[in-house]
Formats: C-alpha cells, structure tokens, sequence
C-alpha cells in the first residue's frame, strides 16, 4: 500500500445541550457532535487516515466526499423510521432526524460516487435504508428471545454468534463463518435495500450482515460493533483492512 487511503467515518452521535458540563468560561452549553474513539483507532491500525465528518447541509456531502477513497459508517441512535415512510413503534428509542438526513445522503452519494462503504450497527442499517429498505424497530417484538441483542457486558466482549453464508464476501474477508460478536442493538434490517443481500444472522434469525454480490467494490455492513473487537487474533480487524484495501484499489478476494 503506497499511500493511506482518506477514509471518512460518519458521527452519527449528538451530545444534547442539556446534558453537557461546559467549563464556566466557555460557550454556553450547545450540542456536540460525539464519535467514540475505537472506529478513529480501528480504521488507522488498518492503515487509513481516518477523516470524521461533520454532520453539515446535504448540499454539501458531494464536496465533503469528493476527497475521500472510502466511508464508514458509525452506530449511534435509532433511525428515524419516517426515513423509511414507517410509523414510529411505541418501543422506538431516542431519535436525532437531522443526523438521519446527512448520513442517509453520506450513504447515498458514496454509492452513487463508487465509494467502498463498510456500515456498523446504525451505519449498517443507514446503508439500507439508504438503499430503499426497512428496519424492524423492536427486535424483541419479532424473535424469540433466546438472544439478548443489547448485552450488558462490555464492548470488547463477544456475546453470541452469527452465522454466515459460505461463499459471500463477509466470509471471505472474515475467514470464518461462524464468528463471535458483540451486540448492542434492538433495531435491524427487515426488507432489505436494493441489491442487498442477507449474509449473516444471528441465532435468532435477526439479520446480522448484509452485502451488495453485485458490486465491484466493498459494500458491506454488520450489525455487531466490530470497532471494539479490533484487536490481534480475532477475525474483526479484516474488515476495516477490507475497506482500506477497497479504498486503495486492490480488488476484492472473493473466495471464502
């Protein structure tokens, strides 16, 4: 790799005004754009220079994204189910609809530009949507409960396993199809986006891992947050190498 890839990584997370300690001598208190530091950290030890994005206009996301080889797309709140023409479920938890409609166009203009996309947990379900697709609201109102999607246990610890399709290119950059994951959600895809497809679910069936098999590029979101599994010898560092892979022009290895 002759140069790092720019990579942008969305900041899908607001500190309300209300809930911000400013110093005496400061601004008054006004909201904060928040990003936690594993997604900067993972996407550098791949080898990217990390670029996070400023949550601005729409008008302004083409130019914002002309610079850049690659985006991530980070977690955060649930998604705004008006951005998917849905109602909003009695479980839904807070919502930012301004963040919505940046990311959402983040992730429509880095398809539309070519742009190798990898979504985490929100993100992955943002590149859904983004794509013309749907979210279940409530997972506990449609699986079983033999899985707690929203653990208690620390980040870096893997709760349950996800299944994923031989074949797919999760697998192949993963190199395993069986892998253990962190889960800290309660929303996930339902209908998917087009030229979407379903490659990794949960033990529940929730839907774990989706990819675009069409694509010349790295399209590729996972439920779990695999920026705090990034460490040596586990499977999860791959897939930011994959998107900084993707952002230099290597082609993909399609063969799990």
């Amino acid at each position: 790799m002759q140069s790092r890839p720019l990579v942008g990584v969305t900041t899908s997370e607001v500190r309300r005004a209300e809930r911000t300690r400013p110093l005496p001598e400061g601004e008054p208190p006004q909201h904060e754009m928040a990003l936690g530091m594993p997604y900067v950290r993972a996407l550098a030890r791949a080898g990217a220079v990390p670029v996070v994005l400023p949550p601005l206009g729409i008008e302004a996301v083409p130019r914002l994204l002309g610079c850049l080889q690659g985006v991530c797309l980070s977690g955060g709140p649930d998604l705004d189910p008006a951005a998917y023409g849905a109602k909003p479920a009695p479980e839904l938890g807070p919502t930012e609809p301004t963040l919505d409609v940046f990311e959402l166009e983040v992730a429509r203009v880095a398809d539309a530009m070519g742009l190798p996309i990898f979504g985490i947990c929100r993100g992955a379900q943002a590149l859904n949507v983004a794509r013309g697709g749907t979210l279940h609201q409530h997972l506990p109102a449609v699986t079983d409960h033999s899985i707690d999607h929203r653990q208690t246990a620390p980040g870096w610890e893997e709760t349950h396993t996800v299944r994923i399709e031989p074949g797919s290119r999760l697998a192949a950059i993963l190199g395993t199809t069986e892998p253990h994951v962190n889960s800290f959600h309660h929303q996930a895809a339902d209908r998917l986006g087009r030229g979407l497809r379903a490659v990794a679910w949960a033990p529940d069936g929730t839907v774990e891992g989706i990819e675009d098999p069409g694509a010349d590029r790295l399209v590729l979101g996972v439920q779990w947050h695999a920026e705090t599994l990034d460490r040596v010898g586990q499977p999860h560092p791959r897939l930011f190498e994959a998107l900084v892979a993707a952002a230099s022009g290597e082609r993909l290895n399609l063969a799990a």
